[in-house]
């Protein structure tokens, strides 16, 4: 997936602009998500933080474009978006799928592009060098889709329940899950910067000590919080997460003043 001049109003949704913020965090979704997921931790943060959400292709006003095929191809492209528009120290926070596409965004403005962030934030995933071997959904029944998002309580019940909502929604579904499903880290694949794990205590996709797993994939500091639920804690957490982001974030940012 190549990048064109215009990319960064295609990848990049400011919700609540704040050109004065100390920190830029750019928040990436969950599989079959969108940058809207990150609304409301943008309201709570702005105006000290300044969130970047990220809209993949194949949704909502990208409906039209094909999904990415690979994390490595959604960290490349969003890397491209933001290169030359980041002009303040940078943080990272992904969710789910988001978390995989954030530790690879984070060690490619590591290594590539000169903008270190400051912190990565990795939700509702474990480490990327925990695998599990499992079905693949991308060539599951529309029934078993379904089911699994039933399992995880992270869409709304309106698009289930419509026909024609699971038509358009469905095949991005399956294509992210081929995304999530298929990706693997490089052997010894690391960060420089301090990773924060946030993590529901019943999450049936990372479980704890999977989740606590993301230390060794830093050089930094590692810290993990734990909520009460499952996959999707962050939908009755986004305030107490917010805190949790802005009592790493801003201090950081003030000793580099």
């Amino acid at each position: 997936m190549t990048t064109r001049p215009d990319d960064h109003d295609l990848w990049i949704r400011r919700f609540h602009p704040a050109p004065d913020s100390a920190v830029q965090l750019v928040c990436l979704p969950h599989a079959g998500g969108s940058a809207s997921a990150y609304f409301r931790m943008s309201e709570a943060l702005a105006p000290s933080v300044e969130v970047l959400a990220v809209q993949y292709p194949g949704r909502q006003d990208r409906r039209w474009e094909a999904p990415a095929r690979s994390v490595d191809e959604l960290a490349r492209s969003v890397a491209g978006a933001l290169k030359g528009r980041l002009d303040r120290p940078v943080a990272v926070f992904g969710h789910s799928m988001g978390a995989a596409v954030a530790f690879e965004l984070t060690r490619l403005l590591e290594r590539e592009h000169g903008a270190p962030p400051v912190a990565l934030f990795a939700s509702g995933r474990r480490a990327p060098s925990c695998v599990r071997q499992e079905e693949p959904l991308r060539t599951a029944s529309d029934d078993d889709v379904v089911a699994e998002m039933k399992r995880l309580s992270g869409t709304d019940a309106r698009i289930l329940e419509d026909a024609d909502l699971l038509r358009i929604f469905l095949p991005v579904i399956r294509a992210d899950y081929a995304v999530a499903g298929s990706y693997r880290c490089e052997p010894g694949a690391r960060v420089r910067c301090p990773v924060t794990v946030l993590v529901g205590d019943a999450d049936p996709e990372a479980g704890l000590e999977e989740a606590r797993t993301w230390r060794e994939h830093t050089s930094g500091d590692f810290e993990m919080h734990v909520y009460p639920g499952g996959h999707f804690y962050l939908d009755d957490y986004r305030s107490s997460v917010a805190n949790v982001v802005s009592d790493v974030l801003l201090p950081v940012v003030a000793g580099e003043e």
